[in-house]
Formats: structure tokens, C-alpha cells, sequence
């Protein structure tokens, strides 16, 4: 078929669904839709996109029912649950991160939805020192220390993290279970979608890192603090 032919078959088709309401509100949804789409080409974040996404499904399924596109209909029609449920997700995140950052909590309890669980015996070692940093880990209950280090993990506290952003990307310590403990995990690929999806858990991370880095300073302060008291002894 011509481009000619082609174009005629178009006009066609738009004079018929313009000849009828059905058809008219068909046109029109997808009008908006295909300038949602357009829009949505100069949104910068991850929410905003998808909001868009999901105008235009509901507007390019009107148009797939009442202009009887099937395909269109077919196509929308299931991108739309996708995109809704994917828009919900990354407001209930940004919801807790803000409740987060306003309780001022370093836990990273808000992380346990996108984390998988994993009951771990005595002795277990979650990773060695020198280990390629792959997971960050929440402890959920039991105790896990940091061997090299000689301070306890809690439960409630997450673990693990800084060596994301370590250049060598490799493990500084041995995390070892004190008894049989319950970890939740969360992996290198999920970590990042979240870091560059939502602005919010970029930031309430790179706070929890620092606050978690000047516990960490504290502690090495109060251990050497003793020897820096102790008085010497005259020469």
C-alpha cells in the first residue's frame, strides 16, 4: 500500500469516528494521550513519569474501546496495572523515607518491603573482610558482630551499606552471627534502582551512611580516649 493509499485510509477512518459521540470522545482521549506521552519525554523523575504513563494508558484504552482499535486496547491494557502498581510502590517508599527522615531513624527499617529473608544459624558468616560488597543486610532479630571491629549489630540496625560506595568496592569487615539470627538482604541492582528512582531514598540514605560514620568516629574516639588520659609516667 502507497503512502498515498495509506493516508487516504487514515482520513478515512478519522471522518468516521468524527461522524459519531463514541468516536469524538475516542479522538479526543487520544489527542491527550499522545500529549501526555510528549510530556513525559521532559519529566526528570521516576514519579511524575509514571502518573503520565498511566494518563495516557487510560486514554489510549478509551480510545482502543470505543474506536475498536483491539490491539491499542490489548497493549494499554496491560501496561496500565503495570504502571499504576509501579506508581504506588514509589510513593509508599517516599512516604517512608519521609516518615524516616522526620523521626530521625537510621535504622533503615523503611528498606525490609524491597529486602529478602534469610534465618541464619550460630556462626554463620554473612561476609569476610576483603569480600566484594554485593548486598547490604538489615538484622531483623538475633546479634551479628562485626569481628574485626568488636562492636555487636541490634536488631533493628542495617548493615553493610557503606561498601557500596567504597571505591573498592570491597568488604572491611567479617560479619558473623553471634546466635542463629533472622537477615534480611537486598541486592546491588535493587539498591541502585531505588537510589536513582527516588531522589528522597538517595538522600535518606547518604544521611544514614553519615550518621552511621560519625557513630563509628564516636566509638574510636571513646577507645582511644583512655590512652590519651592516662598520665605518663615522669622520666
Amino acid at each position: 500500500m502507497s503512502n498515498t493509499e495509506l493516508l487516504t485510509a487514515a482520513t478515512a477512518r478519522f471522518a468516521e469516528l468524527l461522524s459519531h459521540p463514541e468516536g469524538v470522545v475516542a479522538v479526543i482521549s487520544a489527542l491527550l494521550a499522545g500529549a501526555l506521552i510528549i510530556a513525559s519525554t521532559m519529566v526528570k523523575t521516576i514519579i511524575p513519569l509514571r502518573w503520565l504513563a498511566v494518563g495516557s494508558n487510560v486514554g489510549f484504552v478509551i480510545y482502543g474501546a470505543l474506536g475498536q482499535a483491539w490491539m491499542v486496547l490489548a497493549l494499554h491494557a496491560v501496561l496500565l496495572p503495570v504502571n499504576l502498581v509501579r506508581a504506588w510502590q514509589m510513593h509508599r517508599l517516599t512516604r517512608r523515607v519521609r516518615a524516616s527522615a522526620e523521626a530521625a531513624d537510621l535504622s533503615g527499617v523503611w528498606l525490609r518491603p524491597y529486602m529478602k529473608r534469610r534465618k541464619l544459624k550460630a556462626g554463620s558468616v554473612l561476609f569476610r573482610a576483603g569480600d566484594q560488597a554485593d548486598r547490604l543486610y538489615f538484622l531483623v532479630e538475633g546479634q551479628v558482630e562485626i569481628v574485626e571491629g568488636g562492636y555487636q549489630i541490634k536488631p533493628g540496625q542495617i548493615f553493610g551499606e557503606i561498601a557500596f560506595f567504597a571505591p573498592d568496592r570491597m568488604r572491611t569487615g567479617t560479619a558473623r552471627c553471634v546466635r542463629a539470627s533472622t537477615v534480611m538482604s537486598m541486592d546491588e541492582t535493587t539498591f541502585k534502582q531505588l537510589y536513582f528512582q527516588n531522589p528522597q531514598f538517595g538522600f535518606e540514605v547518604v544521611r544514614m551512611i553519615a550518621g552511621r560514620l560519625s557513630n563509628d568516629v564516636r566509638r574510636l574516639q571513646q577507645r582511644l580516649q583512655p590512652a590519651v588520659d592516662e598520665p605518663k609516667a615522669p622520666a
